[in-house]
């Protein structure tokens, strides 16, 4: 088996730069999805259960995806069918999703627009699975720290425009008055410039960036699943009993971070109007609750932003700390982040609370990949991207069926007390990861000292 060749840090750019554009259409459904279902008559304690269509389709889509992405070779190559087919399917529901009030008649605007939710909530898995196993099929173990943290920053840089898109509108004159349909100019005109970026970042990568075609790739991965073993969808519960170590116990701080990411997509709006600005009744419907609204998106804005600058800092980092304890250390400020929300009395004391929480997003969205891609089979990175993916949408799915219940039961309808949970479910997650083997490291610094021997010698 040879070894994969350099990439430069501009190929490495131009491979995640689609991602961008994903995290875009993301950062506009966490920023807005709340408070547009609201305004269709959500109630806040059923929040969760309309957010759980993500996961589940999530969970569905991506082992799929992932499983005959690594089967797949065209003209447009491997991964990159899939990321052109997600980016059609995510455009166009990001259109229809702010418009589901209009087209509501015998079903209930709110239904047609968890409908979209979901429509959504597919395409963006379809885009998204193939580009994690892209830059492990590209990058040899030593960049692949360097490849994730570009990712990171890529998708930090298009999160930050999803987030203050609504707020930057409002700022150049967009309406903020709920329309008849109970959506406001700023947001409808916020996912329309949305769904256009998505798919220019994804052409980005489509068009300029390569995929080694199957005789290469063999050289440097080794036999393939087709040639080795039928590939039937039976393989894909075979894989996942056989999932290697690190990736069980990649799982458990999985479980905890995307638990407590979850409870913060879903309650941060309500809980800023409520707790922060002492909102009461139904104002989402109004222009205060739309400023409150803005307000959450332009936090989230800060967590991204800090998380597009903190991911360039990840390389360095681990070379200093190690992985796991450069990712102990981002969780651990996301939680006290999150949990310090419950003192914030105004929008910057809350923006000053979503440093913390970005650099745990950085850190989420590139550190497990860079741990999990080198204890993977060769010719198995797609399937197994997308079975790591199902302990991303487990607990997503599990906060869906009992968060609304634990919200409205056992915190009174206080959703601010999920948000410091969340925090606690951070630092939970930075005790865990202190207990996975990380043999892909462990491997690395024994090239090292090989390496440094030889010179010796």
């Amino acid at each position: 088996m040879t070894a994969k060749p350099l990439l430069t840090t501009g190929q490495i750019f131009t491979m995640s730069f689609g991602f961008m554009g994903i995290q875009c259409g993301f950062a506009l459904q966490n920023a807005n999805t709340s408070r547009i279902l609201r305004s269709f008559g959500a109630d806040v304690d059923q929040l969760p259960l309309f957010w759980i269509v993500a996961p589940i389709v999530g969970m569905i889509v991506q082992p799929l995806i992932g499983h005959y992405s690594d089967r797949t070779w065209n003209r447009l190559g491997r991964r990159k069918p899939y990321f052109l087919t997600g980016a059609l399917l995510s455009a166009l529901a990001l259109i229809l999703l702010p418009n589901s009030g209009r087209m509501a008649g015998v079903i209930p605007a709110l239904w047609i627009g968890a409908g979209f939710v979901m429509i959504m909530d597919a395409s963006f898995n379809v885009a998204m699975e193939p580009f994690r196993a892209l830059v492990a099929d590209n990058l040899p173990d030593s960049q692949r720290a360097k490849g994730f943290a570009i990712q990171a920053f890529l998708i930090g840089v298009g999160a930050v425009g999803g987030s203050y898109m609504a707020s930057l509108l409002a700022w150049m004159g967009f309406s903020q008055v709920p329309g008849p349909d109970g959506i406001a100019d700023n947001i409808k005109y916020s996912f329309y410039i949305g769904a256009t970026l998505f798919i220019l970042a994804i052409l980005v990568t489509v068009l300029f960036s390569k995929e080694y075609p199957p005789e290469e790739f063999k050289r440097y991965q080794g036999p393939q699943p087709a040639e080795k073993e039928k590939a039937g969808l039976g393989e894909i519960a075979k894989d996942f009993l056989r999932m290697p170590k690190t990736m069980k116990q990649l799982d458990v701080v999985q479980f905890f971070s995307w638990f407590a990411m979850f409870s913060m997509w879903v309650f941060t709006s309500d809980a800023v109007a409520t707790h922060v600005f002492g909102l009461t009744g139904h104002y989402a419907t109004t222009k205060v609750g739309n400023d409150a609204g803005n307000i959450v998106g332009n936090a989230f804005g800060v967590y991204n932003a800090v998380g597009a600058v903190y991911a360039l800092c990840l390389t360095p980092m681990t070379r200093i700390f190690g992985r796991k304890i450069t990712h102990a250390i981002s969780l651990l400020a996301g939680g006290i982040g999150l949990i310090s929300i419950f003192f914030a009395h105004n929008a910057w004391e809350l923006y000053v609370s979503m440093i913390g929480v970005g650099l745990a997003w950085a850190s989420i969205l590139a550190m497990p990949y860079v741990i999990l891609s080198s204890c993977i089979p060769a010719g198995k990175m797609g399937i197994y991207m997308g079975i790591f993916n199902f302990f991303i949408t487990l607990p997503q799915i599990v906060n869906g069926l009992f968060g609304g219940w634990i919200v409205r039961h056992l915190y009174n309808n206080q959703p601010i007390d999920a948000i410091v949970l969340a925090g606690f479910c951070l630092i939970a997650a930075a005790i865990s990861v202190l207990f996975v083997y990380d043999g892909g490291a462990i491997r690395l610094e024994q090239e090292k000292a090989g390496f440094f021997a030889d010179q010796q010698t």
